[in-house]
């Protein structure tokens, strides 16, 4: 209905109430349903004494892959640990064969299961963490030679969590060295013409003066999942964001079903083809098999 429509039957004032509603309404009717209670994902093989953060799948869900710290056996302090299923299960984690000596993690599949996107502080980069790709051939379950993925995405400053939309062509990213309204803030760059473009800041109100990073989108496509750490508070917590014609209104504290108090609750990540459940990072007292494990929690996008 058109506004001079609308102000001739109920006023000038009446009218911008009422469009305000039609705004505002969808977002606020947006709302995030966890399950009562996340488990602890594969203890003793996944989840260990060690530090383990992030967890992705190939599409086919063949292999899976997480960033872990201080887990012995590998070339490095942080690493890529990768299992691969087997007909009686899972195999022996082992680290992934284009793990470094350097600091490699935040791995994530791209949705065509033909590479992997993670961050690096190895040689060849532009700062300090660096986002990579890993070509993957599902054919022979072979990786190739890691590719830095430029300066449209990477700064001088860290790049982390790198996780590709739905099709491919999309990148979401933090960085600290881009601008923007906090130290870290989440970004976007759009795959054209084999290069990744300048990065531009998630749209709307979500990135703020805290540290924001970590993020993943759920299965609806556009909703965030993603990190807050406040201050220099030692720990971070899960929020979520709600998009409306692309922008994304002020984030929500998830509570305590996720964010276990004082806890680092981060790393949020997807399933593929498996949809109502969301993966992440937290300590959780009585629980945990190490001072950070992996978790999975039933969730559902309500509107």
């Amino acid at each position: 209905m058109k506004a001079t429509s609308v102000t001739g039957r109920l006023g000038r004032n009446a009218a911008l109430v009422l469009l305000s509603l039609v705004v505002v309404a969808p977002l606020a009717a947006q709302r995030l349903e966890l399950g009562a209670r996340p488990e602890l994902l594969l203890p003793g093989l996944v989840s260990t004494e060690a530090s383990e953060v992030r967890i992705t799948w190939s599409p086919d869900g063949s292999r899976m892959l997480w960033g872990s710290i201080n887990r012995p056996g590998g070339p490095g302090g942080w690493e890529i640990w990768e299992s691969v299923r087997e007909k009686d299960g899972w195999s022996t984690p082992h680290p992934a064969s284009f793990d470094s000596p350097e600091n490699d993690f935040d791995p994530s599949f791209a949705p065509d299961g033909r590479g992997l996107f993670f961050f690096s502080n190895r040689p060849g980069g532009l700062g300090g963490d660096d986002l990579w790709y890993v070509p993957f051939d599902p054919a022979t379950g072979q990786y190739g030679v890691a590719v830095n993925l430029g300066a449209g995405v990477n700064s001088k400053g860290d790049e982390w969590a790198p996780v590709a939309a739905a099709g491919g062509t999309r990148l979401l990213f933090a960085s600290d060295g881009r601008g923007g309204r906090g130290r870290h803030d989440l970004f976007v760059s759009a795959l054209r013409e084999g290069r990744w473009s300048d990065a531009e800041p998630v749209a709307g109100e979500l990135n703020s003066a805290e540290d924001d990073f970590d993020a993943t989108y759920l299965d609806d496509g556009e909703t965030l999942v993603f990190t807050r750490r406040v201050g220099e508070q030692d720990g971070a917590d899960l929020y979520v964001a709600f998009a409306h014609d692309g922008r994304y209104g002020a984030a929500q504290r998830l509570d305590a079903r996720v964010n276990a108090p004082g806890s680092w609750n981060l790393g949020p990540s997807l399933r593929p083809g498996e949809r109502g459940f969301l993966y992440f990072t937290s300590h959780r007292d009585g629980e945990s098999a190490g001072r950070l494990d992996l978790y999975r929690v039933s969730c559902e996008v309500r509107r």
